[in-house]
């Protein structure tokens, strides 16, 4: 069986167990200068963080500290990793960029990232990424505005001005969608790199920016801090903006038992908490281990992990979770493509593989 590193010597930290990750708080998070703060941790150490399981890495384009992370936060802490045998460290790197990059060498052997991320990847350069699970069934972005200057359809966003968290990334990508898919030139809003807290809304109300992109929890702190604020949510004009597990073509052939045990810890925590109908199991057991902002607060919490519930299941619990549907999968490829921002005529379904899933019901 393949042995992944448990040093990743080219990111800013070092692959740390959850435990000496959060320990090191002050000397990381000056190593991730403009990074995310750092997860703070309570009570006991969680199964499968420190344990006896085959030790993998999970690289994590997503600060930890967010409740997108809530499916592999609950894994580790509810057990579903140890479960089947593995012990996860969640790595958090400086976006998707780098995400694939240490994915691609090796560092780690599964990451999660946007669709319109692999997609551009494998059409452009041709590099060997599979997505292996789909996560989300909807953008699991949303665009933050002001009120008194609302971007509730695409027209309203030209001439603008919107705040990304990079140049070229996921976020960016997705804004120049919400205009292509219009039939506007996405050239007409302008992007610039700011912050993505909850403080950044202070922009947008200086007028500084007409709005930025945020995560769905810190869309919900925005929104019950400011009267003045205002949500749009991308997934209503944009196809291609799924989550989705990924793994290389060499990792895929050389363990996919690893996978398949790393895909079934995932289905088991997001099982759970599709089971968990008033959440309150859920936010329990992640609090025993973690604690920041949004998931501190019950209110919070739970819009939050109502709205990530749905894009999980699509809406419909009775269907199969992080199964990838070919239509869908394509359709987004052919977004991408009309909006020229994959190049076009490649075999995108080619690009996915469900047979690492587990086999069951639910």
């Amino acid at each position: 069986m393949p042995s992944y590193p448990r040093s990743l010597s080219a990111l800013p930290l070092s692959a740390l167990s959850r435990r000496s990750f959060l320990k090191r708080s002050a000397l990381a998070t000056a190593a991730v200068a403009a990074g995310p703060t750092l997860l703070t941790a309570c009570g006991s150490e969680p199964a499968g963080a420190g344990g006896e399981g085959e030790a993998i890495t999970f690289l994590s384009y997503l600060p930890l500290e967010t409740l997108s992370m809530a499916p592999e936060l609950l894994a580790v802490a509810g057990g579903h990793f140890a479960k089947h045998g593995l012990d996860v460290q969640l790595q958090p790197v400086k976006g998707s960029p780098q995400a694939m990059q240490t994915l691609l060498a090796g560092t780690g052997p599964v990451t999660r990232l946007g669709q319109i991320d692999v997609m551009t990847a494998v059409a452009e350069s041709g590099q060997p990424l599979v997505n292996i699970g789909t996560l989300t069934r909807g953008s699991s972005l949303r665009f933050m505005y002001s009120k008194s200057d609302p971007l509730t359809k695409p027209e309203d966003f030209v001439g603008k001005t919107m705040g990304v968290p990079s140049e070229g990334g996921t976020s960016s990508k997705v804004v120049s969608l919400v205009l292509a898919n219009a039939g506007i030139d996405p050239g007409r809003v302008r992007k610039q790199v700011t912050g993505l807290t909850p403080g950044t809304f202070n922009l947008v109300q200086q007028g500084r920016i007409a709005g930025y992109v945020v995560s769905i929890d810190t869309s919900n702190i925005v929104l019950s801090q400011h009267d003045d604020a205002g949500v749009f949510d991308p997934g209503t004009v944009v196809k291609s903006d799924s989550q989705v597990y990924v793994a290389t073509k060499d990792v895929i052939q050389s363990d996919p038992d690893m996978l398949k045990a790393f895909l079934a810890g995932i289905h088991d925590a997001l099982a759970a908490v599709v089971a968990d109908t008033t959440l309150d199991e859920t936010i329990a057991k992640l609090r025993e281990h973690y604690s920041f902002a949004t998931l501190d607060d019950n209110k919070i919490a739970k819009q939050s992990l109502t709205v990530m519930r749905d894009l999980w299941t699509g809406g419909d619990p009775s269907k199969p979770l992080l199964v990838t549907d070919e239509n869908a999968w394509v359709a987004g490829y052919e977004e991408l493509t009309a909006a020229g921002i994959a190049k076009p005529g490649k075999d995108a379904a080619s690009w996915f593989d469900n047979s690492l899933l587990p086999q069951t019901k639910s």
